[in-house]
Protein backbone atom coordinates (compact mmCIF):
# COMPACT_ATOMS: atom_id res chain seq x y z
CA UNK A 1 0.00 0.00 0.00
CA UNK A 2 2.81 2.41 0.86
CA UNK A 3 4.56 1.57 -2.41
CA UNK A 4 1.38 2.45 -4.33
CA UNK A 5 1.11 5.66 -2.35
CA UNK A 6 4.67 6.61 -3.37
CA UNK A 7 3.77 5.97 -7.02
CA UNK A 8 0.74 8.21 -6.75
CA UNK A 9 2.82 10.92 -5.08
CA UNK A 10 5.21 11.10 -8.04
CA UNK A 11 2.31 12.36 -10.17
CA UNK A 12 2.22 15.51 -8.05
CA UNK A 13 5.92 16.39 -8.38
CA UNK A 14 5.46 19.55 -10.44
CA UNK A 15 2.87 21.19 -8.20
CA UNK A 16 4.65 20.10 -5.04
CA UNK A 17 7.97 21.46 -6.33
CA UNK A 18 6.45 24.92 -6.58
CA UNK A 19 4.91 24.64 -3.14
CA UNK A 20 8.14 23.48 -1.52
CA UNK A 21 10.42 25.94 -3.26
CA UNK A 22 8.33 28.76 -1.85
CA UNK A 23 8.75 27.24 1.62
CA UNK A 24 12.53 27.09 1.31
CA UNK A 25 13.00 30.62 0.03
CA UNK A 26 12.07 32.46 3.19
CA UNK A 27 13.76 35.78 4.00
CA UNK A 28 16.85 35.48 6.16
CA UNK A 29 17.04 37.05 9.59
CA UNK A 30 18.47 40.55 9.19
CA UNK A 31 22.13 40.79 10.07
CA UNK A 32 25.59 41.54 8.68
CA UNK A 33 26.69 37.90 8.38
CA UNK A 34 24.96 34.67 7.43
CA UNK A 35 26.10 31.07 7.17
CA UNK A 36 24.15 30.09 4.08
CA UNK A 37 21.55 27.81 5.66
CA UNK A 38 18.00 28.25 4.18
CA UNK A 39 16.28 29.50 7.34
CA UNK A 40 12.55 29.99 7.65
CA UNK A 41 12.01 32.48 10.46
CA UNK A 42 8.23 32.09 10.15
CA UNK A 43 8.25 28.49 11.41
CA UNK A 44 9.44 27.49 14.87
CA UNK A 45 10.17 23.82 15.55
CA UNK A 46 8.87 23.00 19.02
CA UNK A 47 9.55 19.31 19.65
CA UNK A 48 10.84 16.11 18.09
CA UNK A 49 10.00 12.61 19.29
CA UNK A 50 12.42 10.08 17.76
CA UNK A 51 11.25 6.46 17.98
CA UNK A 52 14.11 4.23 16.79
CA UNK A 53 14.59 0.50 16.40
CA UNK A 54 18.16 -0.80 16.59
CA UNK A 55 19.39 -4.31 15.97
CA UNK A 56 22.46 -6.50 16.31
CA UNK A 57 21.62 -8.24 13.03
CA UNK A 58 22.00 -5.22 10.77
CA UNK A 59 23.13 -1.58 10.73
CA UNK A 60 19.75 -0.55 9.33
CA UNK A 61 17.84 1.70 11.70
CA UNK A 62 14.05 2.09 11.59
CA UNK A 63 12.76 5.47 12.63
CA UNK A 64 9.47 7.17 13.27
CA UNK A 65 9.88 10.86 14.03
CA UNK A 66 7.03 13.08 15.09
CA UNK A 67 7.96 16.73 14.50
CA UNK A 68 5.92 19.54 16.02
CA UNK A 69 6.09 23.02 14.50
CA UNK A 70 4.41 26.36 15.17
CA UNK A 71 3.71 28.54 12.12
CA UNK A 72 4.38 32.09 13.24
CA UNK A 73 3.00 33.76 10.11
CA UNK A 74 -0.10 32.81 8.13
CA UNK A 75 -0.07 31.75 4.49
CA UNK A 76 2.29 28.76 4.55
CA UNK A 77 1.23 25.25 3.60
CA UNK A 78 4.47 23.23 3.62
CA UNK A 79 7.13 22.16 6.09
CA UNK A 80 10.78 21.65 5.17
CA UNK A 81 13.11 19.35 7.10
CA UNK A 82 16.64 18.04 6.51
CA UNK A 83 17.24 14.32 5.95
CA UNK A 84 20.09 12.72 4.01
CA UNK A 85 18.79 10.38 1.34
CA UNK A 86 20.32 7.27 -0.18
CA UNK A 87 22.94 8.03 -2.83
CA UNK A 88 25.73 6.41 -4.79
CA UNK A 89 28.16 8.92 -3.26
CA UNK A 90 27.29 7.44 0.14
CA UNK A 91 27.68 3.90 -1.19
CA UNK A 92 24.00 3.18 -0.77
CA UNK A 93 23.78 4.58 2.74
CA UNK A 94 21.24 7.20 3.74
CA UNK A 95 17.57 7.28 4.68
CA UNK A 96 14.54 6.16 2.69
CA UNK A 97 11.15 7.58 3.65
CA UNK A 98 8.24 5.16 3.53
CA UNK A 99 5.43 7.36 4.79
CA UNK A 100 4.59 10.86 6.04
CA UNK A 101 1.33 11.41 7.87
CA UNK A 102 -0.47 13.90 10.07
CA UNK A 103 -2.89 12.55 12.64
CA UNK A 104 -3.16 9.37 10.58
CA UNK A 105 -3.79 11.13 7.25
CA UNK A 106 -1.09 10.62 4.62
CA UNK A 107 0.64 13.76 3.35
CA UNK A 108 2.35 14.29 0.03
CA UNK A 109 6.08 14.75 0.30
CA UNK A 110 9.16 15.22 -1.81
CA UNK A 111 12.55 13.94 -0.63
CA UNK A 112 15.39 15.19 -2.79
CA UNK A 113 18.70 17.01 -2.43
CA UNK A 114 18.73 15.80 1.19
CA UNK A 115 15.66 17.86 1.98
CA UNK A 116 12.18 16.69 2.88
CA UNK A 117 9.29 18.89 1.79
CA UNK A 118 5.91 18.01 3.28
CA UNK A 119 2.72 19.37 1.71
CA UNK A 120 0.19 19.94 4.48
CA UNK A 121 -2.78 20.35 2.13
CA UNK A 122 -3.92 23.64 3.64
CA UNK A 123 -2.67 27.03 4.71
CA UNK A 124 -1.73 27.06 8.37
CA UNK A 125 -2.98 30.07 10.37
CA UNK A 126 -0.62 32.22 12.40
CA UNK A 127 0.33 30.45 15.63
CA UNK A 128 -1.09 27.22 14.28
CA UNK A 129 0.70 24.06 15.43
CA UNK A 130 1.30 21.09 13.14
CA UNK A 131 2.47 17.59 14.08
CA UNK A 132 3.73 15.38 11.29
CA UNK A 133 5.18 11.89 11.53
CA UNK A 134 7.91 10.62 9.21
CA UNK A 135 8.54 6.88 8.89
CA UNK A 136 11.91 5.95 7.40
CA UNK A 137 14.77 3.50 7.46
CA UNK A 138 18.35 3.13 6.29
CA UNK A 139 22.00 2.89 7.26
CA UNK A 140 23.40 6.24 8.46
CA UNK A 141 26.41 7.43 6.47
CA UNK A 142 27.47 9.40 9.54
CA UNK A 143 25.76 11.13 12.47
CA UNK A 144 25.09 7.82 14.22
CA UNK A 145 28.22 5.70 14.45
CA UNK A 146 27.59 1.97 14.65
CA UNK A 147 30.97 0.49 15.49
CA UNK A 148 32.93 -1.51 18.07
CA UNK A 149 34.21 0.13 21.21
CA UNK A 150 37.91 -0.12 22.04
CA UNK A 151 37.02 -3.41 23.73
CA UNK A 152 35.45 -4.80 20.55
CA UNK A 153 31.82 -4.55 21.70
CA UNK A 154 29.12 -3.33 19.32
CA UNK A 155 27.79 0.15 20.11
CA UNK A 156 25.72 3.01 18.72
CA UNK A 157 26.88 6.58 19.40
CA UNK A 158 25.66 9.85 17.92
CA UNK A 159 28.09 12.23 16.21
CA UNK A 160 25.91 15.19 15.19
CA UNK A 161 28.55 17.92 15.11
CA UNK A 162 28.10 20.25 13.42
CA UNK A 163 25.32 19.50 10.93
CA UNK A 164 25.22 15.70 10.83
CA UNK A 165 21.98 15.02 12.72
CA UNK A 166 20.20 15.00 9.36
CA UNK A 167 22.00 11.79 8.45
CA UNK A 168 19.67 9.85 10.75
CA UNK A 169 17.11 12.29 12.16
CA UNK A 170 14.62 14.41 10.14
CA UNK A 171 15.08 17.87 11.67
CA UNK A 172 15.79 21.51 10.99
CA UNK A 173 19.48 20.77 11.37
CA UNK A 174 20.75 24.21 12.33
CA UNK A 175 21.23 25.90 15.72
CA UNK A 176 18.96 28.88 14.94
CA UNK A 177 15.86 26.74 15.61
CA UNK A 178 16.01 25.04 19.00
CA UNK A 179 13.47 22.47 20.15
CA UNK A 180 12.84 19.98 22.92
CA UNK A 181 13.31 16.31 22.11
CA UNK A 182 12.83 12.74 23.23
CA UNK A 183 14.29 9.39 22.20
CA UNK A 184 12.21 6.22 22.45
CA UNK A 185 14.69 3.47 21.61
CA UNK A 186 13.99 -0.22 21.12
CA UNK A 187 17.24 -2.21 21.24
CA UNK A 188 18.57 -5.60 22.37
CA UNK A 189 18.30 -5.81 26.14
CA UNK A 190 22.00 -6.32 26.81
CA UNK A 191 22.49 -2.60 26.06
CA UNK A 192 21.93 0.45 28.25
CA UNK A 193 20.68 3.60 26.51
CA UNK A 194 21.58 7.19 27.41
CA UNK A 195 20.19 10.41 25.93
CA UNK A 196 19.27 14.01 26.77
CA UNK A 197 17.03 14.83 29.68
CA UNK A 198 15.31 12.48 32.09
CA UNK A 199 14.68 8.75 31.93
CA UNK A 200 10.94 8.23 31.53
CA UNK A 201 10.68 4.48 30.96
CA UNK A 202 12.59 1.22 30.70
CA UNK A 203 10.49 -1.78 29.71
CA UNK A 204 11.58 -5.28 28.71
CA UNK A 205 9.45 -6.17 25.71
CA UNK A 206 10.33 -9.82 25.51
CA UNK A 207 12.18 -11.62 22.73
CA UNK A 208 15.41 -10.06 24.03
CA UNK A 209 14.36 -6.44 23.39
CA UNK A 210 14.03 -3.44 25.68
CA UNK A 211 12.36 -0.04 25.22
CA UNK A 212 14.13 2.97 26.78
CA UNK A 213 12.55 6.42 26.76
CA UNK A 214 14.44 9.65 27.51
CA UNK A 215 12.76 13.06 27.39
CA UNK A 216 14.43 16.48 27.36
CA UNK A 217 12.16 19.42 28.21
CA UNK A 218 14.65 22.22 27.50
CA UNK A 219 15.00 23.61 23.93
CA UNK A 220 18.39 22.77 22.40
CA UNK A 221 20.07 22.80 18.99
CA UNK A 222 20.16 19.59 16.96
CA UNK A 223 23.93 19.08 17.24
CA UNK A 224 23.31 18.64 20.98
CA UNK A 225 20.87 15.74 20.54
CA UNK A 226 22.61 12.67 21.88
CA UNK A 227 22.20 8.92 21.84
CA UNK A 228 24.54 6.32 23.32
CA UNK A 229 23.74 2.60 23.20
CA UNK A 230 26.37 0.25 24.62
CA UNK A 231 27.09 -2.15 27.46
CA UNK A 232 27.69 0.46 30.13
CA UNK A 233 28.57 0.55 33.77
CA UNK A 234 26.46 3.34 35.28
CA UNK A 235 27.08 5.29 38.47
CA UNK A 236 24.82 7.89 40.07
CA UNK A 237 27.62 9.95 41.54
CA UNK A 238 25.94 12.84 43.29
CA UNK A 239 23.33 15.54 42.82
CA UNK A 240 23.56 19.24 42.06
CA UNK A 241 20.56 21.34 43.08
CA UNK A 242 18.50 18.18 43.04
CA UNK A 243 19.73 17.12 39.59
CA UNK A 244 21.54 13.85 39.07
CA UNK A 245 25.26 13.71 38.27
CA UNK A 246 26.01 10.44 36.48
CA UNK A 247 28.92 8.47 34.98
CA UNK A 248 28.44 6.09 32.03
CA UNK A 249 31.53 4.11 30.96
CA UNK A 250 32.14 0.83 29.20
CA UNK A 251 31.56 -2.10 31.54
CA UNK A 252 35.24 -3.09 31.26
CA UNK A 253 36.27 0.40 32.45
CA UNK A 254 33.97 0.53 35.46
CA UNK A 255 36.47 1.10 38.26
CA UNK A 256 38.81 3.45 36.40
CA UNK A 257 35.94 5.39 34.84
CA UNK A 258 34.02 5.86 38.07
CA UNK A 259 37.24 7.17 39.64
CA UNK A 260 38.13 9.51 36.76
CA UNK A 261 34.72 11.16 36.36
CA UNK A 262 33.96 11.58 40.08
CA UNK A 263 35.56 15.05 39.89
CA UNK A 264 35.47 17.94 38.98
CA UNK A 265 31.87 17.90 37.70
CA UNK A 266 30.05 19.14 40.80
CA UNK A 267 32.73 21.74 41.52
CA UNK A 268 32.45 23.10 37.97
CA UNK A 269 28.64 23.13 38.06
CA UNK A 270 28.66 25.06 41.34
CA UNK A 271 31.28 27.56 40.18
CA UNK A 272 29.58 28.28 36.84
CA UNK A 273 26.16 28.62 38.44
CA UNK A 274 27.49 31.16 40.92
CA UNK A 275 29.49 33.08 38.33
CA UNK A 276 27.17 33.04 35.29
CA UNK A 277 23.66 31.85 36.15
CA UNK A 278 21.53 28.75 36.73
CA UNK A 279 22.26 25.40 35.09
CA UNK A 280 19.55 24.74 32.49
CA UNK A 281 19.32 20.99 32.26
CA UNK A 282 17.71 18.12 34.12
CA UNK A 283 20.86 16.07 34.79
CA UNK A 284 24.55 15.95 33.91
CA UNK A 285 25.98 12.66 32.64
CA UNK A 286 29.62 12.10 31.68
CA UNK A 287 29.76 9.34 29.03
CA UNK A 288 32.59 7.35 27.47
CA UNK A 289 32.08 7.09 23.70
CA UNK A 290 33.85 6.02 20.52
CA UNK A 291 32.28 8.72 18.34
CA UNK A 292 34.48 11.61 19.52
CA UNK A 293 38.20 12.09 20.06
CA UNK A 294 38.09 14.65 22.86
CA UNK A 295 34.72 15.84 24.16
CA UNK A 296 31.29 16.66 22.78
CA UNK A 297 29.08 18.95 24.81
CA UNK A 298 25.67 17.35 24.13
CA UNK A 299 23.14 18.95 26.46
CA UNK A 300 22.93 17.15 29.81
CA UNK A 301 24.82 14.12 28.43
CA UNK A 302 28.45 14.80 27.52
CA UNK A 303 30.54 12.44 25.39
CA UNK A 304 34.27 11.87 25.98
CA UNK A 305 36.58 9.86 23.75
CA UNK A 306 37.28 6.14 24.02
CA UNK A 307 40.63 6.91 25.68
CA UNK A 308 39.29 9.37 28.24
CA UNK A 309 39.31 6.73 30.97
CA UNK A 310 42.82 6.38 32.39
CA UNK A 311 42.25 5.69 36.06
CA UNK A 312 44.66 8.53 36.89
CA UNK A 313 42.38 11.60 36.86
CA UNK A 314 44.59 12.95 34.14
CA UNK A 315 44.70 16.77 34.32
CA UNK A 316 44.29 17.17 30.54
CA UNK A 317 41.05 15.18 30.60
CA UNK A 318 39.84 17.13 33.62
CA UNK A 319 40.31 20.33 31.62
CA UNK A 320 38.19 18.76 28.86
CA UNK A 321 35.49 17.90 31.42
CA UNK A 322 35.38 21.55 32.57
CA UNK A 323 35.35 22.77 28.95
CA UNK A 324 32.36 20.58 28.07
CA UNK A 325 30.53 21.54 31.25
CA UNK A 326 31.13 25.24 30.45
CA UNK A 327 29.41 24.56 27.13
CA UNK A 328 26.21 23.74 29.02
CA UNK A 329 26.05 27.50 29.59
CA UNK A 330 27.78 28.75 26.43
CA UNK A 331 26.67 27.12 23.21
CA UNK A 332 24.00 24.91 24.75
CA UNK A 333 21.82 27.20 26.89
CA UNK A 334 22.82 30.35 24.97
CA UNK A 335 23.24 29.26 21.36
CA UNK A 336 24.50 31.26 18.40
CA UNK A 337 21.98 32.04 15.63
CA UNK A 338 24.62 31.62 12.94
CA UNK A 339 27.61 29.30 12.66
CA UNK A 340 29.65 32.44 11.97
CA UNK A 341 29.23 33.26 15.67
CA UNK A 342 30.63 29.93 16.86
CA UNK A 343 33.11 31.77 19.08
CA UNK A 344 30.15 32.47 21.40
CA UNK A 345 30.30 28.75 22.10
CA UNK A 346 33.92 27.60 21.74
CA UNK A 347 35.69 30.82 22.70
CA UNK A 348 33.59 31.11 25.86
CA UNK A 349 34.01 27.45 26.86
CA UNK A 350 37.77 27.75 26.36
CA UNK A 351 38.05 30.94 28.40
CA UNK A 352 35.85 29.70 31.21
CA UNK A 353 38.01 26.60 31.43
CA UNK A 354 40.95 28.94 31.98
CA UNK A 355 38.99 30.93 34.56
CA UNK A 356 38.15 27.69 36.35
CA UNK A 357 41.85 26.90 36.42
CA UNK A 358 42.41 30.32 38.02
CA UNK A 359 39.72 29.53 40.60
CA UNK A 360 40.80 25.94 41.30
CA UNK A 361 44.57 25.92 40.81
CA UNK A 362 45.75 29.51 41.10
CA UNK A 363 47.06 32.33 38.94
CA UNK A 364 50.24 30.63 37.78
CA UNK A 365 48.23 27.82 36.18
CA UNK A 366 45.86 30.37 34.63
CA UNK A 367 48.72 32.38 33.11
CA UNK A 368 50.37 29.21 31.82
CA UNK A 369 47.11 28.35 30.04
CA UNK A 370 46.87 31.86 28.56
CA UNK A 371 50.43 31.73 27.27
CA UNK A 372 49.90 28.30 25.75
CA UNK A 373 46.80 29.60 23.97
CA UNK A 374 48.72 32.66 22.77
CA UNK A 375 51.50 30.45 21.37
CA UNK A 376 48.90 28.43 19.46
CA UNK A 377 47.39 31.58 18.01
CA UNK A 378 50.71 32.82 16.69
CA UNK A 379 51.67 29.42 15.30
CA UNK A 380 48.37 29.36 13.40
CA UNK A 381 48.73 32.88 12.02
CA UNK A 382 52.11 32.08 10.55
CA UNK A 383 50.25 30.07 7.90
CA UNK A 384 46.90 31.90 7.72
CA UNK A 385 47.49 35.50 8.66
CA UNK A 386 44.15 36.76 7.32
CA UNK A 387 41.95 34.39 9.34
CA UNK A 388 38.96 36.07 11.00
CA UNK A 389 37.01 34.61 13.90
CA UNK A 390 33.73 35.80 12.38
CA UNK A 391 33.80 34.86 8.72
CA UNK A 392 31.29 36.06 6.12
CA UNK A 393 30.47 32.64 4.66
CA UNK A 394 31.14 28.91 4.92
CA UNK A 395 31.57 26.52 2.02
CA UNK A 396 30.34 23.65 4.22
CA UNK A 397 28.28 23.63 7.39
CA UNK A 398 30.32 20.61 8.48
CA UNK A 399 33.45 22.79 8.48
CA UNK A 400 32.55 25.63 10.82
CA UNK A 401 35.18 25.30 13.53
CA UNK A 402 38.94 25.64 13.78
CA UNK A 403 41.45 26.06 16.57
CA UNK A 404 41.36 29.87 16.49
CA UNK A 405 37.66 29.89 17.39
CA UNK A 406 38.85 28.36 20.66
CA UNK A 407 42.19 29.97 21.52
CA UNK A 408 41.82 33.39 19.93
CA UNK A 409 38.17 33.52 20.99
CA UNK A 410 39.26 32.95 24.59
CA UNK A 411 41.87 35.69 24.31
CA UNK A 412 39.26 38.14 22.99
CA UNK A 413 37.23 37.58 26.14
CA UNK A 414 40.33 37.88 28.31
CA UNK A 415 41.24 41.24 26.76
CA UNK A 416 37.63 42.41 27.04
CA UNK A 417 37.59 41.52 30.73
CA UNK A 418 40.80 43.50 31.24
CA UNK A 419 39.44 46.45 29.25
CA UNK A 420 36.09 46.90 31.00
CA UNK A 421 37.08 45.53 34.41
CA UNK A 422 36.28 42.20 36.03
CA UNK A 423 33.10 43.37 37.79
CA UNK A 424 31.58 44.96 34.69
CA UNK A 425 32.57 41.96 32.58
CA UNK A 426 30.98 39.45 34.97
CA UNK A 427 27.81 41.50 35.28
CA UNK A 428 27.57 41.87 31.51
CA UNK A 429 27.98 38.12 30.98
CA UNK A 430 25.37 37.34 33.65
CA UNK A 431 22.92 39.75 32.01
CA UNK A 432 23.64 38.28 28.57
CA UNK A 433 23.09 34.75 29.88
CA UNK A 434 19.84 35.67 31.64
CA UNK A 435 18.51 37.37 28.50
CA UNK A 436 19.22 34.47 26.10
CA UNK A 437 19.16 31.36 28.28
CA UNK A 438 17.53 28.46 26.35
CA UNK A 439 17.37 30.71 23.29
CA UNK A 440 19.70 32.16 20.65
CA UNK A 441 22.05 35.14 20.58
CA UNK A 442 24.50 36.94 18.33
CA UNK A 443 27.81 38.70 18.85
CA UNK A 444 25.92 41.99 18.65
CA UNK A 445 23.70 40.85 21.53
CA UNK A 446 26.72 40.04 23.68
CA UNK A 447 28.45 43.31 22.83
CA UNK A 448 25.32 45.29 23.71
CA UNK A 449 25.16 43.81 27.21
CA UNK A 450 28.83 44.51 27.88
CA UNK A 451 28.44 48.08 26.61
CA UNK A 452 25.37 48.68 28.77
CA UNK A 453 27.18 47.65 31.93
CA UNK A 454 30.56 49.22 31.18
CA UNK A 455 29.28 52.45 29.64
CA UNK A 456 31.80 52.00 26.81
CA UNK A 457 31.35 51.98 23.05
CA UNK A 458 33.12 48.81 21.93
CA UNK A 459 32.55 48.56 18.18
CA UNK A 460 36.26 49.16 17.53
CA UNK A 461 37.27 46.37 19.92
CA UNK A 462 34.94 43.75 18.40
CA UNK A 463 35.78 44.87 14.86
CA UNK A 464 39.55 44.52 15.23
CA UNK A 465 39.60 41.25 17.14
CA UNK A 466 36.68 39.38 15.55
CA UNK A 467 35.99 40.79 12.09
CA UNK A 468 39.51 41.37 10.77
CA UNK A 469 42.53 39.15 10.40
CA UNK A 470 46.01 39.50 11.76
CA UNK A 471 47.69 39.56 15.14
CA UNK A 472 49.82 42.17 16.86
CA UNK A 473 53.61 42.29 16.60
CA UNK A 474 55.44 44.93 18.58
CA UNK A 475 58.97 46.23 18.36
CA UNK A 476 60.22 48.38 21.20
CA UNK A 477 63.04 49.49 23.44
CA UNK A 478 63.70 51.52 26.54
CA UNK A 479 66.57 53.65 27.83
CA UNK A 480 67.19 55.12 31.28
CA UNK A 481 69.85 57.71 31.96
CA UNK A 482 70.37 61.02 33.76
CA UNK A 483 67.06 60.88 35.66
CA UNK A 484 64.92 60.16 32.60
CA UNK A 485 63.24 57.06 31.19
CA UNK A 486 62.29 56.76 27.49
CA UNK A 487 60.12 53.94 26.16
CA UNK A 488 59.34 53.43 22.47
CA UNK A 489 56.81 50.98 20.97
CA UNK A 490 55.61 50.37 17.41
CA UNK A 491 53.23 47.92 15.72
CA UNK A 492 55.15 46.02 13.04
CA UNK A 493 52.75 43.33 11.80
CA UNK A 494 52.59 43.11 7.96
CA UNK A 495 48.89 43.97 7.65
CA UNK A 496 46.11 45.37 9.81
CA UNK A 497 46.49 47.75 12.74
CA UNK A 498 45.06 47.53 16.21
CA UNK A 499 44.03 49.97 18.88
CA UNK A 500 45.83 48.72 21.98
CA UNK A 501 46.98 50.11 25.33
CA UNK A 502 49.63 47.76 26.69
CA UNK A 503 50.60 48.08 30.31
CA UNK A 504 54.24 48.27 31.43
CA UNK A 505 55.81 47.83 34.85
CA UNK A 506 58.83 50.00 35.63
CA UNK A 507 61.05 48.23 38.16
CA UNK A 508 63.37 50.38 40.26
CA UNK A 509 66.58 49.42 41.98
CA UNK A 510 64.92 49.35 45.43
CA UNK A 511 62.46 46.68 44.18
CA UNK A 512 59.47 48.99 43.87
CA UNK A 513 57.36 49.12 40.69
CA UNK A 514 55.37 51.73 38.86
CA UNK A 515 52.62 50.87 36.35
CA UNK A 516 52.13 52.95 33.19
CA UNK A 517 50.32 52.31 29.91
CA UNK A 518 50.92 53.45 26.33
CA UNK A 519 48.21 53.94 23.73
CA UNK A 520 49.04 52.69 20.22
CA UNK A 521 46.85 53.03 17.15
CA UNK A 522 48.30 52.68 13.68
CA UNK A 523 51.81 51.74 12.67
CA UNK A 524 53.68 54.84 13.79
CA UNK A 525 56.09 54.58 16.75
CA UNK A 526 54.93 55.96 20.08
CA UNK A 527 57.44 57.29 22.57
CA UNK A 528 56.90 57.90 26.27
CA UNK A 529 59.25 60.11 28.30
CA UNK A 530 59.16 60.38 32.08
CA UNK A 531 61.48 61.56 34.87
CA UNK A 532 62.76 59.00 37.38
CA UNK A 533 64.35 59.61 40.75
CA UNK A 534 66.27 56.34 41.01
CA UNK A 535 67.84 53.77 38.73
CA UNK A 536 65.54 51.62 36.58
CA UNK A 537 66.56 47.96 36.51
CA UNK A 538 63.90 46.68 34.09
CA UNK A 539 60.75 47.55 32.16
CA UNK A 540 58.29 44.68 31.76
CA UNK A 541 55.81 44.78 28.88
CA UNK A 542 52.33 43.33 29.53
CA UNK A 543 53.12 42.26 33.11
CA UNK A 544 49.61 40.90 33.76
CA UNK A 545 49.41 38.85 30.51
CA UNK A 546 46.46 40.84 29.13
CA UNK A 547 47.48 41.49 25.52
CA UNK A 548 47.39 39.10 22.57
CA UNK A 549 50.70 40.17 21.10
CA UNK A 550 54.28 39.13 20.49
CA UNK A 551 57.16 41.53 20.81
CA UNK A 552 60.80 42.32 20.76
CA UNK A 553 61.40 44.70 23.65
CA UNK A 554 64.96 45.40 24.78
CA UNK A 555 67.02 47.85 26.80
CA UNK A 556 69.27 50.14 24.86
CA UNK A 557 72.29 51.97 26.29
Amino acid sequence: MRYLLRLRLTLFTASLAYLCSSASAQPARPGPVEDGYPKNWDIDMLHYAFALQLSDDSDVIYGQTTAEARFLEAGQSALRLDLIGVSDELEGKGMTISRVHEEGADRMFRHEDNQLFIALGREIPAQGVVRVTIEYHGVPATGLQIAPTKHGDRSFFSDNWSSRAKNWLPTVDHPYDKATNEFIVTAPNHYQVISNGLLMEETDLGAGMRLTHWKNSVPIATWLYVLGVAEFAVQYVDTFEGKSIQTWVYKQDRDAGFYDFAIPTKQALTWLSDLVGPFSYEKLANIQSNSVGGGMEAASAIFYGDRSVTGTRDRRWQHIIVHEIAHQWFGNAVTEYEWNDLWLSEGFATYYTLLFRLYAYGRDDFVAGLKDARDRVYAYYENDYDFRIIRPHFTSLNDVSGSMIYQKGAWVLHMLRALVGEDAYNTGVRNYYAAYKDANASTADFRRHIEEVSGMTLDWFFDQWLYQGGVVHLDGHWTAQEGALTISLQQTQPRYTFRITPGLDIIYEDGSTERISMALEGDQPVTHHMPVTQAVTDVVLDPDTELLARWSFVRRP
